[in-house]
């Protein structure tokens, strides 16, 4: 059955008021829908699930407007931030920790960007509703997904398709609100108990934003991705699954000084498992990926070139970045230890090339008439085993160690720019070998529904494409990033409380850890401009914590907070691009096939900056002021196949900046002085769900 629904919200705020009292004048109507097996609801606060560990459905409508990439999923998420330079693809940050500090992950496989500042950040690449299950694990406490996951872990995934006899399912979305937003995700499947054909795609756009003060921030952007699997299940416990995906978009960015043209992705994937041996070993997993971006950036598609700067002709650049990986994993278990241990290995190879302005002839040749140039190949391979081990009846001890060895070789035969002078790391290879682990405590406390837990673990990182190959310079007194930047090395301790009670559900988390080796970009380099990289040794600490509390029948309360804090403690610095405490605070109201609720998002001010410092997307530029957005949601089912959900995002119309962010580019009219830019004022969105 195909069904197509579209609710246009550009009527603006009375549109979406109405729909809010439509949905709070729903008893009237609940009688079509006595058969609904779910409440309708708009997720505003994404609790933790169990120590360290968040669980979400990305398909479930949320407020802000659902999201259009991966940051903006997990910007929602406590201890979530993100580096925002607009209106999508913005850079995750968590617990102030950047880059590939974080391990993104989508069906198990690495999806590498390839701009050298981070144009298309790997999470520009996920559409988080075509995905369907999230699961994130804060801090260094996991070892089984590849590594350098000093922060965290990040895994978007799609579950493998379960038919009996001869079925099919379709999930379908529609989502349209302010500034041009309009989203459509299409989720099929067919199959029996042999096997399943699946595709999921979606496409997306925006126009731009307009902040609280009705000022127009270029923003726009349109994207689209298509995935097809098809799946073989010649009994319960066996599944063979290939997998092949593309997808393209463009974004206008009104941070930065050019635009990202083209977002192509190329996807395949084969994976095999097979369950339930019977035996000691009790499971076996086996992967191979391939992920190609192909990326162009230029001043001109989205814009026209800026006459007063650096690039007043037409400008290109193209890059692109070939991805390789596998995993082998087995999975024993005894009578109270389960054990996971296997293998994992990755190769990626970064090209570019550059358009050029003729002047003789007064004409633009594109990068297509230019050869490819390989400037980075990166290898790493690894071991992995992680165990858990029930003590007692109340007791666990989880515990894990990996094994990895990294190396680049840099192909750049010159340094880039105007100067162009010849690399003296060229055709030079370099290779670690870095070990990890961690060790974490649970407890479940007698007659109480509540677990403790303590977790102390290690991490020793390679540095990626980005802090090698991005920077102008190195250390003092090396001879480039390349040469000179040395692995980063986190220790950290994990400590924390869950309790799940029937109707309260409450947590928190906190962290203390110590980062030698931190690499730190600076950009305080005069009139030369560029960045270096440098190593410090920095101080981190902070935490999450989070409540909900059914008060009745139908009203329920819930909180979050999220504190980063840092500390450069080789300069006595404060670690920049680190986000200000921040709050969520949510009440909502559930009754047979309705909801309404409201959300109140509270950020202080950040003090603690260090100018002129940061990441390679990001830098500190001034203190950031604190700001309250408050927001309105309502969602009905109709009935088990049809949900609508609306709501009003900044609903005061406050004009605001986030701290971690760009700042305004002179091109579109900002001044010199760096100007954070602001975020969108009032938002108005619906959304349609529809399942068969």
């Amino acid at each position: 059955m195909t069904l197509s629904v579209f609710v246009p919200v550009r009527a603006g705020l009375p549109f979406v008021l109405s729909a809010l009292t439509l949905a709070m004048s729903a008893p009237a109507l609940a009688a079509t829908s006595a058969d609904a097996e779910l409440a309708p609801t708009v997720v505003t606060a994404v609790q933790q699930s169990s120590p360290l560990t968040i669980h979400a459905d990305p398909k479930d409508a949320r407020q802000p407007v659902p999201a259009s990439d991966a940051t903006d999923y997990l910007k929602t998420i406590p201890g979530f931030s993100a580096i925002r330079s607009g209106g999508s693809n913005g850079d995750p940050v968590l617990r102030g920790m950047f880059g590939s500090r974080i391990n993104l992950r989508t069906n198990g496989g690495l999806m590498l960007g390839a701009c050298p500042y981070r144009m298309d950040a790997p999470s520009s690449y996920i559409s988080p509703e075509t995905f369907d299950k999230l699961t994130v694990i804060k801090g260094p406490q996991t070892v089984l997904w590849g590594p350098g996951a000093s922060a965290g872990t990040v895994l978007f995934e799609r579950e493998p398709e379960r038919f009996g006899e001869l079925d099919s399912r379709l999930h379908a979305s529609l989502l349209g609100g302010s500034n041009g937003r309009f989203d459509k995700v299409l989720d099929g499947a067919v199959g029996n108990e042999a096997g399943y054909l699946r595709f999921v795609g979606n496409q997306a756009q925006s126009d731009d934003y307009e902040d609280g003060d009705g000022n127009t921030v270029p923003s726009r952007w349109n994207k689209w991705n298509g995935d097809l699997a098809i799946g073989w299940t010649p009994d319960a416990d066996t599944l063979i699954e290939f997998t092949a995906g593309k997808g393209d978009g463009e974004a206008r960015y009104a941070g930065r000084g050019m635009d990202g043209a083209q977002f192509e992705r190329e996807s395949l994937g084969l994976r095999f498992e097979k369950s339930n041996l019977g035996g000691t070993l009790d499971k076996l997993e086996a992967q191979l990926y391939y992920n190609y971006a192909d990326h162009v950036m230029d001043n001109f598609s989205l814009r026209q070139p800026d006459p007063t700067s650096m690039m007043a002709m037409p400008m290109a650049s193209q890059v692109d970045r070939r991805t390789v990986g596998g995993r082998f994993a087995a999975t024993f278990v005894w009578r109270d230890v389960e054990l996971v241990a296997g293998i994992d290995a990755l190769r990626s190879e970064h090209r570019e090339r550059n358009s050029r302005y003729d002047m003789m002839s007064d004409r633009y040749i594109d990068t297509d008439a230019f050869p490819w140039s390989k400037d980075a190949v990166m290898h790493s391979y690894g071991a992995f085993g992680e165990l858990t081990w029930r003590v007692a009846e109340r007791d666990r001890l989880i515990a894990g160690a990996r094994l990895d060895r990294a190396s680049a070789k840099d192909y750049r035969q010159s340094t880039g720019g105007m100067m162009s002078m010849p690399n003296p790391t060229a055709d030079e290879t370099r290779a670690d070998t870095l070990p990890s682990g961690f060790a974490r405590y649970e407890h479940d406390l007698a007659g109480s529904p509540t677990t403790l837990y303590v977790g102390l673990g290690h991490v020793q990182r390679f540095p990626d494409y980005w802090e090698l190959f991005s920077p102008s310079a190195g250390p003092a007194g090396e001879v480039n990033a390349f040469d000179g930047i040395a692995p980063e090395k986190t220790t950290q301790l994990d400590f924390g409380v869950q309790y799940n009670g029937d109707n309260l559900q409450a947590w928190a988390s906190g962290y203390v850890g110590q980062v030698r080796d931190y690499i730190l970009f600076d950009y305080r380099g005069g009139m030369m401009g560029g960045s270096r990289a440098d190593n410090i040794d920095a101080r981190i600490l902070g935490g999450e914590l989070g409540v909900a509390y059914d008060l009745d029948a139908h009203w329920k309360a819930d909180a979050t907070l999220a504190y980063a804090w840092g500390k450069n403690s080789s300069d006595g610095e404060a670690l920049p691009q680190m986000p200000p405490l921040e709050a969520r605070l949510g009440l909502s109201y559930e009754r047979d096939a309705w909801s309404a609720g409201a959300l109140w998002r509270v950020v202080s001010a950040q003090h603690r900056v260090d100018e002129g410092r940061g990441n390679v997307v990001g830098q500190d530029f001034d203190e950031s002021a604190g700001f309250g957005v408050f927001s309105l949601n309502g969602a009905y089912r109709v009935d088990e196949h049809l949900k609508l959900s609306v709501g009003v995002d900044n609903l005061f119309d406050k004009d605001y900046a986030e701290h971690l962010n760009l700042a305004g580019d002179a091109g579109f009219g900002y001044p010199a002085d760096p100007v954070a830019i602001d975020e969108p004022g009032r938002t108005l969105w619906t959304k349609v769900d529809i399942d068969f």
